[in-house]
């Protein structure tokens, strides 16, 4: 057969060299990701049989087998899965394409312990990589199951790899690895050592549902003896908590996950009764890096009497929980159950809503018993947890319940809802809020002056779903959630006779300028009026009480959906030198084109205040130029 020869992409070069002269202290994880790329291959030819009875493939014992040759030096971890085609090897395993390599690369830099450099092998994908931390070099044989011919694919891990079709390939996959020697000082061990390689196994693998074989070593003059299989292969979420130790759990996450890192939590659900089922779920301790992209892989594993169904089980958790992963294991559901049937099912729907109350009751845990855990939770899922107070009504009050925010109130420590409805002033009805891209452009909004002057605390938001969330929840404990950026603002206490007579003084003084205004900023604004929100700045601009938000438009419009621009308020702090000298030149003067520019500034300086843009930059810019000019 004709063998092609292909080059590395620069990153597939990169991560290569740092398999090769590895960054990893535990060179052992390359066997447990062999391994599990097994298993996963074993798991994905069942449900393709179960869901295509007329696939060729031989599904009668399925397995993993390790074979070690000590005096060629190599190890073979083979599967009789589902197997790949040439083009599949080419794409898979050749170029690295699927795996995040950049992203990877990056992440790798700013890994701050060998712990943290070492779980992000499995994170992005490039498990089969890690074979070259132990090996010179590395060869796969592949046929998928169905086809009739293989496909060989081999590498030293420079700059090269070679592809070559094969007649005489078994179903599935094996991978041999041409091993180093032996180096116990760099931590890598003789895995052509039986002991070794059972040791690997049971600490890493003894969960998976498949049998993981090897051959032991014949005595002098045995005849060859029988495999003898490594792993107890029991269901963790089936046996009783007593039995199984933190570790093993820590395995099966880490299996499921791809994330090497021990998981933040561990939760164990077990239902008896007309319909059974048992769960074992696991937190993460970090969100994964695609957390937000359209691509995040999301959902539980379901097994059916310990079959294993489906890898990614979407109905089964709500995508405000997309983060959580674990196993759901029923006693009640067909094996050749389709993910359009689980959206319908009635069963389905019973076990998502205790999974869910399940989860939200152990942050519950987390913010009541542990502070640290609820802190290193909310800082990595906070931001997708509030996406379920929009989506999903039925627990918005549970999630309510485990949120936290940014507050005025203190620099570093966040506030739930409550701990504000406790602080609020005696006479203060709402809740206040203001959106923003961080706390410090927050900080700094003049919208925020009469709240500080006065000292209101006001929540700040800085997640993009904030813009969101507030208005779908709309109150709290009778308490309205309420913008300091949208409609009229009054801190003053009513029923002040004298802060009423100077309220009323301000709009007669004021009445002739404000319409003036509202006349040639035109189609820029729908009103100009006094502000009560602002003690220092001379202007701002605020969105009515009903209207979305400038961010809101511009989130909507990021999704494909037209949304009409809604028209802004702009109000004038009546107290401020610039805006009273304004009033007072249109009172004095009978020509008042010269004050039109001066208008035009001064809404432009609040658009700019709040983090907006100029309509028309060029023009702003040749204003201030030309005021400037006339300064000097």
């Amino acid at each position: 057969m004709t063998t092609e020869t292909f080059e590395f992409q620069v990153e597939a070069r990169q991560l290569l060299q740092l398999m090769i002269h590895s960054v990893y202290s535990n060179k052992d994880v390359f066997l447990r990701e062999l391994v599990s790329n097994a298993s996963d291959a074993l798991d994905k030819l069942r449900l393709e049989k179960l869901r295509d009875d007329s696939l060729d493939a031989d599904v009668s014992d399925l397995h993993i087998r390790i074979d070690v040759d000590k005096e060629a030096r190599t190890l073979t971890v083979r599967d009789n899965g589902i197997g790949m085609s040439y083009d599949e090897v080419g794409q898979l395993i050749g170029t690295i394409a699927n795996s995040g390599t950049a992203t990877f690369l990056q992440e790798l830099k700013e890994a701050k312990d060998a712990a943290g450099a070492e779980g992000l092998i499995g994170q992005f994908g490039v498990g089969f990589y890690s074979g070259f931390m132990a090996a010179d070099e590395v060869t796969l044989v592949s046929r998928r199951a169905g086809e009739s011919q293989g496909t060989r694919w081999t590498s030293r891990g420079e700059a090269t790899y070679t592809l070559e079709k094969v007649d005489d390939a078994p179903q599935g996959t094996s991978v041999t690895l041409h091993l180093k020697p032996a180096d116990p000082e760099n931590q890598l061990h003789d895995y052509t050592s039986p002991w070794q390689i059972k040791e690997i196994v049971k600490r890493y693998s003894d969960f998976i549902t498949w049998p993981i074989r090897m051959v032991p070593e014949a005595g002098d003059g045995d005849s060859a003896p029988e495999p003898e299989t490594l792993n107890s292969m029991k269901a963790l979420w089936a046996r009783s908590r007593d039995e199984v130790s933190d570790d093993e759990y820590h395995e099966l996450y880490k299996h499921i996950s791809h994330d090497w890192r021990e998981p933040l939590e561990t939760i164990r659900l077990q239902a008896e009764g007309t319909f059974e089922y048992q769960a074992l779920l696991f937190v993460p301790a970090h969100a994964p890096h695609d957390l937000f992209t359209r691509d995040f892989k999301r959902g539980i594993q379901l097994y059916v009497k310990r079959v294993f169904i489906m890898d990614d089980c979407e109905a089964l958790l709500p995508p405000y929980l997309r983060f959580v992963k674990g196993v759901v294991d029923a006693a009640d559901l067909s094996l050749n159950v389709s993910r359009e049937i689980l959206q319908q099912d009635r069963h389905i729907r019973m076990m998502q809503r205790r999974l869910i109350k399940k989860v939200l009751a152990t942050v519950k845990e987390f913010m009541t018993k542990d502070a640290d855990r609820y802190a290193t939770f909310w800082r990595e899922f906070g931001t997708v947890l509030k996406e379920g107070l929009v989506t999903d009504s039925e627990n918005r009050d549970a999630i309510l319940a485990v949120s936290s925010f940014a507050t005025t109130h203190a620099d570093d420590e966040p506030t739930t809802l409550a701990r504000y409805v406790e602080r609020m002033k005696d006479g203060q009805d709402d809740i206040y809020y203001l959106t923003g891209e961080s706390r410090q452009s927050i900080e700094n909004s003049p919208h925020m002056e009469a709240f500080r002057d006065k000292g209101i605390e006001v929540l700040l938001l800085t997640d993009a779903v904030d813009e969101v969330w507030v208005d779908a929840v709309g109150e709290y404990e009778g308490k309205r959630l309420r913008s300091v950026a949208k409609g009229e603002i009054d801190l003053d206490a009513q029923g002040d006779e004298k802060a009423d007579e100077e309220r009323e003084k301000q709009a007669e003084d004021y009445a002739g300028l404000l319409g003036w205004m509202r006349e040639r900023l035109g189609e820029d604004i729908k009103e100009v009026r006094l502000s009560a929100r602002l003690t220092v700045s001379p202007a701002c601009v605020v969105s009515d009480a009903h209207d979305l938000t400038p961010a809101l438009e511009n989130m909507y419009r990021a999704m494909g959906q037209e949304v009409p621009r809604a028209q802004r308020i702009l109000e004038l702090n009546p107290g401020h030198p610039l805006v009273k000298g304004l009033n007072q030149a249109y009172n004095e003067r009978e020509d008042r084109s010269g004050l039109v520019e001066s208008a035009e500034l001064l809404h432009t300086l609040a658009v700019l205040a709040e983090g907006g843009q100029p309509k028309d930059p060029a023009r702003f810019v040749k204003l201030v130029a030309d005021r400037l000019e006339r300064t000097l």
